[in-house]
């Protein structure tokens, strides 16, 4: 059975969306079952399954889910229509769009999933906000696209989905460093770990970044990618085992 995880705080009517879970598809093996990433080494034919099965979930064709080659950038992308082929997707980490019926979204495996929307505008947005992403903007530009689209910031409500959380994210010092040469208040995100490794809290972050940026409201289902292998794929945990690859869970939304 397909679990869709939704959120209460983007509950609002004409709006769909999902963080969908690695339940309901039909691959097999590491990539069981609802694999939705065509740059794994999955069949392209049980991804494109997949794909079609979330679509059909959210009131919409396989070929109105859009996700973009995403690169852990801060590139936010506004797109009006589909395009023709997953040969020709964008690279970006940010999708935005103010077109009934077609559904943006992202592919995450440890990164933070966050949609938007605007409900009084109809503008819609899904970004992949990993490390890299949140230090670097990608929550920023996503707002600031949809604002470009009719949006106004003070409406917009954003929700994060399952990620990598605090509990299992060490990173090493160069990783902290990083964030306090932008900001040493970035600190606090961090706690001590051994020797001079620390925890890092990825959605804590992600939540501090909608928070500043003004929006009207922003949620976290607090869902571990790691630590819960029966619902989620994730990197880290895959990179552990040395295993030899992953799948990729979707959140999309979409307004009708």
């Amino acid at each position: 059975m397909m679990i869709s995880l939704a959120t209460e705080n983007l509950a609002v009517p004409g709006i769909r969306h999902g963080f969908f879970t690695r339940a309901g598809g039909v691959s097999t093996g590491i990539y069981a079952s609802l694999n939705c990433g065509p740059g794994s080494g999955d069949s392209a034919e049980a991804v494109a399954e997949n794909r079609l099965r979330v679509a059909r979930h959210l009131g919409a064709n396989a070929d109105q889910l859009m996700t973009p080659w995403q690169v852990h950038g801060s590139v936010a992308l506004p797109i009006a229509e589909p395009w023709p082929d997953a040969a020709t997707r964008p690279r970006a980490d940010a999708l935005v769009t103010a077109s009934p019926g077609l559904v943006v979204g992202v592919l995450t495996a440890d990164c933070a999933p966050v949609l938007f929307a605007d409900p009084v505008a109809r503008v819609v947005a899904a970004a992949h906000a990993g490390w890299k992403g949140a230090l670097g903007g990608i929550i920023e530009s996503t707002i600031v696209e949809m604002e470009r689209l009719g949006a106004d910031r003070r409406r917009i409500l954003a929700a994060i989905g399952p990620c990598i959380g605090p509990q299992a994210y060490e990173v090493g010092p160069e990783f902290k460093t990083a964030f306090l040469s932008a900001d040493t208040q970035f600190g606090s995100y961090f706690k001590p770990g051994a020797g001079d490794k620390s925890w890092f809290d990825l959605p804590g972050f992600v939540a501090s970044r909608l928070h500043h940026a003004g929006i009207a409201a922003a949620s976290d289902l607090g869902a571990c990618t790691y630590s819960d292998e029966s619902r989620f794929f994730s990197f880290r945990r895959v990179t552990h085992r040395k295993e030899a690859d992953y799948g990729r869970q979707i959140a999309a939304i979409v307004a009708q």
